[in-house]
């Protein structure tokens, strides 16, 4: 991206999630992922029984450990007394954390022996197998990225998705040309956030949505986020 944007300097260019380049015509478009994990966290906090609720990262890299630190400190911000069991898949994505369900599969069934009963995954692909899981013990899945509720190729476990934390890859990239088409093209580091509804928690399950008491929390969580009251680790 560096060098083709410097051998065209007349034209923007947009690049998308946890890089940056550093160049006059080049959109850097990144997300707060931590915002969304966070109110994640907050449902996960008030919806668990048992009092233990899991994390799974796809990979232990720099992107995925937002979605962690964002999540743990919506629970113990929530309830300091719910335990957050948390665990990377693999160390490398080459060795499949992202693309590998059976993964994701047996990570939440080991957490769900630990009593976890709400699971959170940011793991690509590998989140279908957690999910798959959670259903399959009658837990809570937490989905991320976009709407695992409406998801066709997870139709049939919809009902153990509580909430998915969204990231709206979409508006940024529409923004973007936008800016272009209006001859003001942005560029820059350009941060998605609950403030700008780039990310979020999906409300597609009525489970989820028609619970007032959890909906006023979140909202109360999300606008102290907004306001600054709030200040979400991203590692």
């Amino acid at each position: 991206m560096t060098a083709v944007a410097e051998k065209y300097p007349d034209t923007t260019f947009g690049i998308v999630d946890d890089s940056t380049v550093e160049r006059d015509n080049v959109a850097s478009l990144v997300f707060a992922e931590e915002q969304a994990s966070y109110l994640a966290g907050v449902a996960a906090a008030k919806a668990t029984e048992t009092g233990v609720v899991g994390f799974i990262g796809g990979v232990d890299i720099p992107l995925i450990h937002k979605f962690r630190a964002g999540f743990e400190q919506g629970v113990k911000d929530t309830d300091p007394n719910v335990k957050v069991v948390s665990q990377f898949l693999t160390q490398t994505a080459e060795e499949g954390g992202f693309s590998s369900p059976d993964k994701g599969k047996a990570a939440a069934e080991g957490q769900i022996e630990k009593k976890a009963d709400v699971i959170y995954t940011a793991a690509g692909l590998s989140g279908q197998g957690a999910i798959e899981a959670a259903a399959a013990n009658k837990v809570w899945a937490i989905g991320v990225d976009s709407d695992q509720y409406a998801q066709e190729a997870l139709a049939k476990y919809k009902g153990s998705i509580l909430t998915s934390a969204t990231k709206d890859v979409a508006k940024s990239v529409y923004k973007l040309a936008q800016s272009v088409e209006d001859k003001a093209p942005r560029t820059g580091i350009l941060r998605g956030d609950l403030a700008s509804g780039e990310v979020g928690l999906a409300q597609s399950n009525p489970v989820f949505a028609d619970n007032a008491k959890l909906q006023d929390v979140i909202e109360t969580a999300k606008k102290k986020i907004i306001s600054g009251d709030i200040k979400v680790q991203s590692s």
